[in-house]
């Protein structure tokens, strides 16, 4: 049962199950769950149907490890099997809502294999630049997000609030 109601169904089991993972087996990922994962990304909703993205896949320890050393809240990046990169075409209007819609696809993809990852922001950081040159993304694109993925090594499981705290119906009131 859901906690609202009603049974719940696969696309809901999957998206109350996926948490921030941070800690990965050393265990690479299969291929055919890498391009399953950019496959829906590729399908986001997109305003205006632009797909103003570009996705990046880095696998290369070295490399990892020059994202994680750039990248301040991701320095867990570096033991991480996998990591996406999601860039937006920087003249499309809704670039950062397309690639925050594809980077969720991405997430849930993920959850769906029994792949943990995380959500890493690029937009508006100061790495994200250099991290943009490190992977020799042409200029014209920004990057949005980083997700470094991996089968779970451990899983911290936040508290979420309650859906009370966060939701109003039809118009807001104070309490």
């Amino acid at each position: 049962m859901s906690p609202i109601g009603g049974t719940v169904n696969l696309g809901v089991t999957v998206i109350r199950s996926r948490h921030s993972v941070r800690k990965y087996k050393d265990k690479p990922i299969e291929e055919k769950i890498v391009k399953d994962a950019l496959d829906c990304a590729r399908l986001a909703p997109t305003a205006r149907n632009e797909q103003p993205w570009l996705f990046g896949t880095i696998q290369n320890r070295e490399t990892l490890a020059a994202i994680a050393g750039l990248a301040e809240n991701g320095r867990f990046i570096a033991d991480a099997p996998i990591c996406f990169a999601v860039f937006g075409r920087r003249d499309a209007k809704y670039y950062l809502e397309d690639c925050c819609a594809a980077t969720v696809q991405i997430l849930l993809a993920l959850q769906a294999w029994g792949v943990g990852s995380c959500w890493v922001a690029g937009e508006k950081k100061d790495y994200a630049e250099d991290v943009r040159k490190l992977l020799n993304v042409p200029e014209g694109y920004a990057l949005v997000s980083l997700i470094p993925a991996g089968y779970p090594e451990e899983i911290k499981i936040a508290q979420k609030k309650v859906i009370d705290e966060v939701a109003f119906f039809e118009r807001y009131e104070e309490e």
